[in-house]
């Protein structure tokens, strides 16, 4: 992988359960941002809501550095500027699909350079923003 990069992980206890995403730098694993617990999410809304936030930070702070995430749903949902997910709106997660909206409309009126780029995990070991609750 790329040392002057960041990566982005989700991860949640349930599905649908608590959730909570972050990013780190890879090169001195310094947390970049950190978002939740969220009631009734999921992994992959995290996954997705973790990237979109890691492009936003990205390009808030001029950077060309590369966005690593080990999933490969939360890429195809991006490139296709929409969260597909199966997960129902309740009241414990209006917050989340509020987030949701607010991502896909960051999609729809940004452009990034940003190269989004897969973990290899089964080669590197776990994303450096992985939770370590496996």
């Amino acid at each position: 992988p790329t040392l002057k990069s960041i990566a982005v992980d989700a991860a949640s206890s349930g599905n649908p359960g608590l959730m909570e995403y972050r990013a780190v730098d890879v090169q001195n694993q310094k947390e970049l941002f950190h978002q939740g617990p969220f009631e009734d999410g999921t992994n992959n809304v995290g996954e997705f809501l973790a990237l979109v936030h890691g492009l936003a930070f990205l390009k808030t702070i001029n950077s060309t550095r590369p966005l690593y995430t080990d999933s490969k749903t939360a890429i195809s949902w991006v490139l296709k500027k929409r969260c597909n997910t199966q997960l129902s709106k309740t009241l414990k997660n209006k917050v989340l699909f509020e987030l949701i909206d607010r991502a896909e409309a960051w999609l729809n009126n940004n452009t990034y350079d940003t190269e989004i780029l897969k973990w290899e995990t089964k080669y590197w070991g776990e994303i450096p923003a992985d939770f370590g609750r496996k």
